[in-house]
């Protein structure tokens, strides 16, 4: 089990329209080919114009297969067009569970897909 980070920084005043961009034409392609949202955040003290998401994957290879599939759906990549242009700069980082946590984490990728959809 892994955890993808991913930490994107927007231009000021570029924030809330990504976040509506984003539930409206973003969020429901992506939950189609990536396994398990385990988090969306804004970054509300500290650096701002910030979100940060957390992906779990059983491995890296079924990351790099889900995120093929995601970059050759034409619905993502015309989100892209839209929502780059919004960016100021994208960080990712992989990140293994502690052995205590792994169980834990083994427990809510599997139940990720059962929990109500984030926009509603």
């Amino acid at each position: 089990m892994i955890v993808e980070q991913r930490l994107y920084t927007f231009h000021p005043g570029n924030l809330d329209a990504f976040l509506a961009l984003y539930q409206q034409k973003g969020m429901a392609v992506q939950l189609r080919h990536l396994p398990a949202l385990l988090g969306y955040y804004v970054g509300e003290i500290g650096a701002l114009n910030q979100t940060v998401t957390l992906w779990g994957y059983h491995s890296l290879q079924q990351r790099m297969d889900c995120r093929e599939a995601l970059f050759a759906d034409e619905e993502w990549t015309a989100f892209l067009t839209q929502a780059r242009p919004l960016m100021q700069a994208q960080e990712c980082r992989i990140l293994k569970p502690a052995p205590f946590f792994r169980s834990r984490l083994a427990y809510l990728v599997e139940d990720a897909h059962s929990l109500p959809h984030p926009a509603a």
